[in-house]
């Protein structure tokens, strides 16, 4: 089939018509995946059977007469994500073969939407990374420029949306690794308000931080896709007991008379010109638009990125300690119980995640605690303050999302500091547990390649309605999203 819906709401208009089956639309995808993944690899696991027999269960059910808004709709989902039937490895090779025997409650969520599940995207090992190089199975190229990274740590998600692999994914932003690789595969990833979305199910990294978010091509499909997820979850008291708003009904109204802030310390001097552009160029959008845009200040910007590996390596360190080779996954088969601990997470953990859990095991030890952990929770409550008063006076923020465009495979910065600096835009905001969505703003010309750059509107805790009808507005003015790769 030549002509594939591209989008959820293009998709259920199709299936709705009769124009296509959901076993139809399910085999177009697959073929898809056969196709070109060999060039991107973007899926770890891919479950044609499983796949096929859900689309067949939402063929019935639409004729019975049911409507789910994702009945018959197919999806990619992340590693780190439980799907029962399917392995879980957080592309890590300590959990090589393991099958969960329960499910996450975004996949149930899914599944009574009538979503069919296409199988599970590659990711960095435990969800720890810029890149999508971390992986234990491989790394996963960007459909815009082969040779590129899509970013990480969802950068299998987005890499299968970019590439028409499927409609829409799940990935989960930690510290940005929705937000990143949405803005370098020309895609729209929201993080929602942390407990916006449910947990369960997700394999931990940072328990504070984590949350499940939409990798869609546009804002309406995003919009969608989080209606279907959120809602409070009895499984995970981290979440919110305020009803789901009908974020897909509320993307019209505009940006006139709306006040945005631009983060003036996000604007930094080291900053690829061609993302300083697309930024300045979004912002005269949105003044065009009607709103009005003037700098903004979060004066403990700085302090994001220690204070965030101070957190997310002590949470990863306290998460990560299950992993000891004797329950599940896998197991060096030492006799002796503690060299079998040993070679087991020796051999079974990647050198970044290595570098984690030694780091957050060194910030919680005894005489260290308060010293380090301690001190960056304070400090987090001062960003987290920054954006309560910043909201005292914008609607919401816009910033960059990267500071630089996707980079080459195999060329990231060798020092990890400069790497960790590649997340200094978008970790501010996962340490207030605000939401925020990246949207395509624009290409950079870069290594001969035309590489996707994007911009993020960051808004009040349990606003995600504000942020998708700036975002709407956003996208619909400047149509970079409507930029796609063609498909065979």
């Amino acid at each position: 089939m030549s002509a594939l819906p591209q989008t959820i709401h293009q998709a259920r208009a199709w299936l709705r018509s009769g124009q296509i089956t959901s076993v139809e639309l399910t085999e177009a995808y697959l073929e898809r995946i056969h196709h070109r993944d060999d060039a991107i690899h973007a899926f770890l696991h891919v479950a044609e059977d499983h796949a096929l027999a859900q689309a067949r269960l939402a063929d019935e059910r639409r004729a019975a007469g049911e409507d789910a808004p994702l009945l018959g709709v197919p999806l990619a989902i992340k590693d780190v994500i439980a799907v029962q039937g399917m392995p879980a490895t957080a592309a890590s090779r300590i959990l090589e073969g393991f099958m969960p025997p329960y499910e996450a409650t975004v996949i149930r969520k899914l599944r009574e939407g009538g979503a069919v599940i296409l199988g599970k995207v590659n990711t960095d090992e435990f969800a720890m990374g810029w890149s999508t190089e971390n992986s234990a199975y491989g790394v996963t190229h960007n459909p815009w420029a082969l040779d590129h990274v899509p970013g990480g740590s969802s950068g299998g998600p987005a890499a299968a949306v970019a590439a028409g692999e499927a409609i829409a994914a799940l990935g989960t932003d930690t510290g940005g690794s929705v937000r990143q690789p949405a803005s370098w595969t020309n895609t729209v990833g929201m993080r929602p308000t942390y407990g916006r979305v449910s947990r369960y199910g997700v394999i931990a990294f940072a328990s504070s931080l984590d949350q499940v978010g939409p990798i869609t091509r546009d804002v309406s499909d995003n919009a969608i896709l989080l209606e279907a997820i959120a809602g409070h979850d009895p499984r995970d008291s981290t979440t919110f007991p305020d009803p789901v708003p009908p974020f897909s009904q509320m993307l019209d109204g505009g940006v006139k008379g709306m006040r945005l802030g631009l983060p003036r310390e996000y604007l930094t001097e080291d900053m690829h010109p061609g993302v300083r552009e697309a930024t300045q160029e979004g912002v005269r959008v949105l003044r065009d638009l009607g709103a009005t845009v003037e700098e903004a200040s979060l004066p403990h910007t700085d302090y994001g990125m220690p204070v965030y590996y101070l957190i997310v390596t002590a949470e990863a360190s306290a998460n990560l300690a299950r992993y000891d080779g004797v329950r599940y996954g896998y197991s060096a088969g030492a006799a002796d119980l503690q060299e079998n601990y040993r070679l087991t997470r020796g051999r079974g953990f990647g050198p970044e995640v290595k570098r984690r859990i030694l780091l957050g095991a060194y910030a919680l030890s005894a005489g260290y605690y308060d010293a380090y952990y301690l001190k960056a929770q304070k400090v987090r409550t001062l960003i987290r303050a920054d954006f309560d008063d910043a909201f005292q006076r914008f609607d919401a923020l816009i910033a960059p999302v990267a500071p630089i465009p996707p980079f080459r495979i195999g060329e990231a910065p060798t020092d990890p500091v400069a790497l960790y600096l590649l997340d200094a835009l978008t970790l501010p905001s996962a340490l207030a547990g605000v939401p925020a969505i990246a949207v395509p703003a624009g290409f950079v010309e870069e290594d001969g390649a035309q590489l996707p750059v994007g911009v993020q509107f960051i808004g009040r805790p349990l606003d995600e309605a504000t942020l998708f009808r700036i975002a709407y507005a956003f996208e619909r003015a400047t149509r970079f999203g409507e930029r796609t790769l063609t498909v065979a």
